[in-house]
């Protein structure tokens, strides 16, 4: 038989005992709850009130002796009244009497007392009438002669229905003492009974279930303390029990399976720990070190001293960290170990991934933080995996890898560049590094002179990189660059340093020399740049130009006085062409630039036109020359021509025109910049100007165009209202009129429109040079296209007729 019907069988035993000892009881209870019902309710009180009859009849003889006794007859009928409602209390209380009378001779009392009960009052009435009608002494008479024996009468009645109600009080008592008596002792016994039973089927339900259970039980936690899961539980019977402890032994096989793999397992991890060449540790709460970490850990921070320490001690003390950072590293753990995965996940992004560690020997490490949570089966973090990796052997790889590409990237710059121009590069720009060491050197405290200056020497030396496309040079040079704009602004809280500053202009120097070396010893171009220089400047004479003027030298007529001066005045005109170079290849660098300039403007590559009406200019002026219009033509890219959208909506060609008009004019060698844009930005500039308090709005009102667009020669005037590496800072056409004016030039705007006051005007931008920077070569008259544009055969109208103007800064 199974545990289950056993335990069947015993429940519907117990609830056949519990039910019949149930039912007993509830049969008993009735019966003597009736019986007591009877006793309390009927009985006792009808004792009870027969005993307030004796009182209640003291209480109408009072009242009759008093109405008696009464000497003033008018209270007679109020002292009658008095004994009325006392009669009707009394027939109330013997109505009572009469209900719960237990026997006929109760009943017959009571009868017998409502009959005396009549004739005593109707006595009273009677001597009320006497003591009314003035006869006291016949009512006194009659009171004690008449009222007072039927008085004792129902006095005498009264006591024997007292009497009889206390008989039968003792006897209905007694009667269910007896009862109560005999219905406790039949439950105790049946109670009795029930236990003795209860306590076989729980002896039986404990040698059944629970013995085997607690068998079971003890010997689980023997396996459990003992961690021996070689033993097995002895299988008795195949009921439940037996089931249970052969589905516990399988259990315990598992276990014994799974606690071998764990064994493994854990010896495994330790053996990683032991040998894997990174550190790893966890951080349990309190931000301390948990004992197991990997031995690499060791090595990597030089101690043994590592479990139960606190990990900003071991880890962060003596680095690069600061306290801000130092102490949101250390509320880290606190808010993210007993917390959910996702505070982790918050503040992952504050852990640091790298730190800089000086070690005891003041060594310093490179250490890579690597975090990790370790959470349970709810998603909180118990601990924080920290991977920790010694990079500093890596950081220096790295370094000198970065150092070598950053190398290569400059090689591949300097080879973009003709080996002459960039020789002269390298002489311009330490030329102007000269020129800025010495003035801040001269001016021990700043001044507004010198700071332009510095800046416009500065800003021609990035623009000449960029156009040259020597990117890592200009990205150095920028940073110089800033330091002198924060000087031009007092607000930047920028101040003058002579060290600092010449520790700028090192920077800058070294770069400059880094190129130079590069190219000199990397590249082997130094010696190559003095045959290329000679070539680039004889190539501009023709071969036929030289055989043409020896055969003349050697057939004139040396009789012949005007053969003779054609003769020189023809050779000279030969030689003056030595040292010159074409107006197109002069520019070839800055012309070679413009399509990076044009993708970084986020504008088309423009065209750019030379029409050099048969002018060379000369080597002496080219260096200045590729300053002045470095800075013009990066100023008609930014300013002057539109985006291809904007060129299309006003109906022009989507790829702008940039023109170079050359030739000689009272004796000024005059070159002429201009493009297709939008024009010189004046209402932008008179705005400007007011702002900067350099005009009135007054005198702004009645200012000419010209007078006007000479405002953006001011130092640091530009119309942009952000900075840029391309323009924004205010500095090129100051330094576009610095230059020109040391070679005893000036530069001109010349208007090409009739649109006075209009808010754009097109313009030329002119600028005079003494004529001996240009030669005339006779029989060229060639325009030198750019960028795939034909040039027109005749030349535009050059230096038309206008007032003196400036230059735009849209």
């Amino acid at each position: 038989m199974t545990i289950r019907l056993r335990i069947s069988l015993l429940v519907a035993l117990t609830f056949i005992v519990i039910s019949a000892i149930g039912c007993y009881a509830v049969f008993q209870s009735r019966s003597s709850a009736v019986e007591v019902r009877s006793v309390t309710e009927g009985v006792v009180p009808s004792v009870l009130a027969s005993s307030d009859l004796v009182g209640k009849l003291k209480d109408v003889q009072l009242a009759a002796m008093v109405m008696v006794g009464e000497t003033d007859n008018n209270l007679v009928p109020q002292e009658n009244e008095k004994l009325a409602a006392k009669k009707a209390a009394l027939q109330e209380a013997l109505a009572f009497q009469s209900q719960h009378a237990d026997n006929d001779a109760q009943r017959g009392l009571v009868e017998q007392a409502k009959e005396s009960l009549d004739n005593y009052f109707d006595a009273i009435d009677g001597v009320a009438k006497f003591k009314l009608a003035g006869r006291s002494d016949i009512a006194q008479a009659t009171f004690f002669g008449g009222v007072m024996q039927y008085q004792a009468e129902l006095e005498s009645i009264v006591s024997t229905m007292r009497i009889e109600k206390d008989r039968s009080k003792d006897v209905a008592i007694a009667s269910l003492n007896e009862n109560l008596s005999t219905t406790s002792t039949a439950i105790t016994i049946v109670s009795a009974t029930a236990v003795v039973l209860l306590t076989l089927i729980g002896i039986l339900l404990y040698r059944q279930i629970t013995g085997p259970i607690s068998r079971m039980q003890t010997m689980m936690s023997e396996i459990a303390t003992s961690q021996d899961f070689t033993r097995r539980l002895p299988v008795q019977r195949m009921d439940e029990v037996g089931h249970s402890i052969v589905a516990f032994n399988g259990m315990i096989e598992k276990i014994q399976e799974a606690s071998a793999q764990v064994k493994q397992k854990t010896a495994d991890m330790q053996a990683m720990l032991q040998n894997i060449p990174q550190g790893i540790l966890t951080v349990v709460d309190g931000n301390r070190i948990h004992p197991e970490y990997s031995a690499f850990l060791e090595t990597v921070f030089e101690t043994q001293d590592i479990a139960g320490r606190d990990l900003m001690e071991l880890v962060f003390a003596d680095t690069n960290l600061g306290a801000d950072t130092l102490s949101q590293i250390e509320a880290i753990g606190g808010a993210c170990i007993g917390e959910d995965v996702m505070n982790f996940a918050f503040n992952e992004h504050l852990m640091v991934g790298e730190v800089e560690k000086k070690m005891a020997d003041g060594r310093v490490k490179i250490l890579d933080l690597g975090w990790s949570p370790i959470t349970d089966e709810a998603d909180t973090v118990i601990r924080l995996m920290l991977c920790v990796r010694d990079v500093t052997e890596l950081r220096k790889l790295t370094a000198e890898a970065n150092e070598q590409k950053r190398e290569l990237e400059m090689i591949g710059e300097i080879l973009a560049v003709e080996a002459g121009k960039f020789q002269e590069f390298i002489v311009t720009s330490r030329r102007f590094l000269d020129d800025n060491e010495q003035i801040v050197r001269q001016n021990p405290e700043a001044n507004a002179f010198a700071i332009a200056k510095l800046f416009r020497n500065m800003h021609t030396i990035k623009g000449n990189g960029r156009t040259y496309g020597l990117l890592h040079l200009a990205n150095v040079v920028h940073t110089a660059e800033q330091h002198y704009d924060d000087l031009r602004h007092p607000e930047t809280g920028a101040v003058w340093d002579r060290e600092e500053l010449l520790a700028g202009l090192t920077a800058v120097r070294d770069t400059i020399d880094r190129y130079a070396r590069i190219n000199e010893v990397t590249l082997g171009r130094k010696n190559a740049e003095a045959a290329n220089e000679l070539d680039r400047h004889t190539l501009t004479i023709d071969r036929k130009h030289i055989q043409e003027s020896l055969h003349r030298l050697e057939t004139v007529n040396t009789a012949n006085l005007h053969e003779l001066v054609a003769v020189r005045n023809a050779v000279r005109r030969t030689l003056r062409l030595l040292g010159t170079e074409s107006v197109a290849d002069m520019l070839d660098g800055i012309t070679a630039s413009l399509p990076a300039l044009a993708a970084e403007l986020e504008k088309p590559a423009p065209n750019f036109i030379i029409e050099d009406n048969g002018y060379v200019v000369h080597a002496h002026a080219a260096p200045m020359l590729k300053n002045v219009f470095m800075h013009l033509v990066r100023n008609a890219m930014d300013h002057g021509l539109e985006s291809a959208e904007e060129r299309v909506i006003k109906n022009k060609p989507a790829t702008g025109t940039i023109r170079l008009e050359v030739g000689v004019m009272d004796n000024m060698a005059h070159m002429a910049l201009s493009d297709d844009g939008r024009g010189l930005a004046l209402k932008r500039i008179r705005q400007i100007a007011i702002d900067r308090h350099l005009i009135t709005t007054e005198a702004a009102a009645t200012m000419r165009d010209t007078d006007l667009a000479r405002l953006i020669m001011q130092p640091g005037f530009s119309t942009r209202s952000e900075v840029t590496n391309v323009s924004g800072r205010g500095v090129g056409m100051d330094a576009v009129l610095d230059f020109i004016t040391r070679d005893q030039g000036r530069i001109e705007i010349r208007f090409t429109d009739d649109a006075e006051g209009a808010d754009f005007r097109t313009f030329q931008v002119i600028v005079m040079l003494p004529e001996r920077v240009v030669v005339e070569v006779d029989g060229i008259d060639v325009p030198y296209p750019v960028a795939g544009q034909e040039a027109s055969a005749a030349p535009a109208d050059l230096l038309p007729d206008a007032d003196d103007s400036d230059t735009r800064v849209a």
